[in-house]
């Protein structure tokens, strides 16, 4: 005789999982991730023109920065690790981590898998914003950039991808109901106009400044260090950590704005917070690394296949995926044309273009994934 789920919790039996419920693939999913995280940032942090294993930068972390921890390991290693590579990786990984919780956060938000910070404008008007910041720092906004010292990037791409989020928001929303065309459509539109501002900027720039803003032009995490990562970290961690708060009302808004009000979520509340999240990661992410594009699309959607739509499990996933991916990228971008390295803006793109295209043509009905 069967049990029912009822009698199988009161005698200390585990119930069977409903239809699709995928509340446990998603548990194994996020343990596997997570030790591929660890692994990968173990390779991560070996890689380069001196190769170490990644046992000996196990015992190198273990160790230290200063070697007092006990193994055996000798200075340039260490110095190599702790204060070249280091840095270096973590910031990768929490770029890549909040471009993707982004992306998940905003494709449930819209209830569209093209949702992205980069199709939508938000990435463009937050670099216009450190652009701005980089040519204009010795005139008019000589003042903020002394107020603010390292964090001015930051701060500065920040402000500017909430405005630019604000805007998108404000012009695909009709009597409290978004339209996701409309918001595509305007993010298109001022991702053009911050091209063109940018443009502007780049033609008033001196060499030196234009040298800088090429790393935003093409994305990429060279020059890292710890005073750098201590910048943009705050900001980044503050948005990972805040957007599994929000898993609840993604969950609602799924079913639509009028059903999750009903399930006792304040949507108004969920939008505002979800688009101050957003703009605080990817602002924070652009001032760090430049544009990097198709992350927030390529990650979450790959993971909601796998583990299904559910964003409790989904965030978490996004943020070690992306991760995962933006480490991986980044290797590849200083090993693969070394000495040279190529900027992790083409890689990504070349992934994320064609996962990008599967999708349009599954949305049509053409083909899937």
């Amino acid at each position: 005789m069967t049990l029912s789920a009822t009698q199988a919790t009161a005698r200390g039996h585990r119930a069977p999982a409903a239809p699709g419920d995928r509340s446990a693939m998603a548990r194994r999913a996020i343990a596997v991730l997570l030790c591929a995280f660890v692994l990968v940032m173990l390779v991560g942090l070996g890689t380069g023109p001196a190769f170490l294993a990644p046992n000996e930068v196990a015992r190198i972390l273990l160790a230290g920065p200063d070697g007092v921890g006990g193994a055996d390991t000798s200075l340039a290693d260490r110095v190599i690790v702790w204060q070249i590579r280091l840095p270096r990786v973590l910031l990768g990984a929490l770029v890549g981590a909040s471009l993707a919780i982004c992306g998940a956060v905003m494709q449930g938000l819209f209830r569209n898998p093209l949702a992205d910070p980069g199709l939508i404008g938000i990435s463009s008007g937050a670099a216009l914003a450190a652009v701005a910041t980089i040519v204009l720092s010795g005139g008019i906004l000589a003042p903020f950039a002394a107020i603010t010292g390292i964090y001015a990037l930051p701060i500065a791409a920040f402000c500017g991808g909430l405005l630019t989020t604000l805007l998108i928001y404000r012009i695909g929303t009709r009597s409290g109901r978004s339209s996701m065309g409309l918001i595509l459509l305007a993010g298109i539109a001022i991702a053009a106009l911050g091209g063109a501002l940018t443009g502007f900027l780049l033609y008033l720039s001196n060499d030196q400044q234009l040298r800088d803003i090429t790393f935003w032009s093409l994305g990429g995490l060279g020059g890292a260090s710890w005073t750098k990562l201590l910048a943009g970290a705050p900001m980044m961690l503050a948005a990972i950590l805040a957007a599994p708060f929000l898993a609840r009302g993604l969950n609602g808004i799924v079913l639509g704005e009028a059903e999750a009000f009903h399930m006792g979520v304040d949507v108004q509340w969920l939008k505002r917070a979800s688009v101050i999240l957003v703009a605080l990661a990817t602002g924070a992410a652009v001032a760090m690394s430049g544009t990097i594009g198709f992350v927030g699309i390529v990650v979450p959607h790959l993971l909601r296949l796998w583990i299904g739509p559910d964003h409790r499990a989904l965030l978490p996933a996004s943020a070690l995926g992306g991760a995962i991916l933006l480490i991986l990228a980044d290797m590849v971008a200083r090993t693969v044309v070394a000495p040279a390295e190529l900027p992790i803006g083409i890689l990504t793109a070349a992934l994320g273009a064609p996962v990008f295209l599967s999708i349009l043509l599954c949305r049509r009905g053409f083909a899937g994934l």
